[in-house]
């Protein structure tokens, strides 16, 4: 049976095509205005995946795929939740335990499935518009993290609330540290406090889960990593890279019969 993964992120939205437990294909795409997602409901209950074309390749399903939606952003969601085989997810629907009410749906899922894929107790760095970390135990069970805002927030924020400075794109590689010029500067005082201020809480975590997985995802994980390799290769050098963990945690929500 075909079903669809749909995580709806602050930015993007965050695609999975399953056939039961196995994830054939994901993708990445923007908001859609309301022709385009009825266009594309539409190709779905024809058994039709992206009909017009776009982000994959069209494709024929062996009948009506389920939708599962887990959603940031209410407005985008009921966008998708008018399909009549949609369900949407919510944190009662985790196989996890200790979560508080108003933790974000898509930390629980990417915990979930950080864990599900490497194991338990386990410590998920997220860096997409928002920068959190989550962790949990050997049982399953929410330990705490943190939020603070992403790199590329904290480099159009502060274009955007000042006068003088420029905006930035996310830097690829390690700037320098001492910087001669304003750009430097910008690239520095953000790449290095936010690099340091994750090590610290990695660390922090290894004192009392010695034996834990480090996982990072988001759209801007590949920068962290490489920071981290650079800045502190103990832990870069071990960390895990995984831009799906959302989606794997949905499969197992899928799997535990919830979706």
């Amino acid at each position: 049976m075909w079903w669809l993964s749909l995580s709806i992120g602050n930015s993007r939205l965050h695609w999975g095509l399953w056939c039961e437990n196995s994830l054939e294909i994901t993708w990445n795409s923007g908001y859609l205005g309301d022709d385009r997602v009825t266009e594309v409901i539409r190709g779905w209950q024809e058994g039709k995946l992206w009909p017009s074309g776009g982000e994959v390749e069209p494709r024929d399903l062996d009948g009506i795929p389920e939708l599962a939606i887990a959603s940031v952003v209410p407005e985008q969601q009921g966008r998708w939740q008018v399909y009549p085989h949609s369900r949407t997810l919510g944190i009662a629907d985790l196989p996890l335990q200790n979560l508080y009410p108003g933790l974000g749906i898509d930390r629980a899922l990417a915990l979930l499935g950080a864990g599900t894929r490497y194991g338990w107790p386990v410590l998920t760095v997220d860096s997409g518009t928002a920068l959190t970390l989550s962790g949990a135990d050997g049982d399953r069970a929410f330990v705490g993290g943190a939020i603070l805002p992403g790199l590329g927030l904290q480099f159009c924020t502060l274009a955007r609330q000042t006068a003088a400075l420029p905006e930035i794109a996310v830097p690829k590689t390690l700037p320098p540290r001492w910087a001669t010029n304003t750009a430097d500067a910008i690239r520095s005082g953000i790449v290095y406090t936010l690099t340091a201020g994750v090590c610290e809480f990695v660390r922090d975590w290894r004192r009392q889960f010695p034996e834990s997985a480090i996982v990072l995802t988001g759209g801007n994980s590949e920068e962290v990593a490489a920071y981290l390799r650079a800045i502190a290769p103990d832990i870069g050098e071990r960390a895990i890279a995984d831009p799906d963990l959302i989606l794997w945690g949905m499969g197992e929500v899928y799997r535990s019969g919830k979706v």
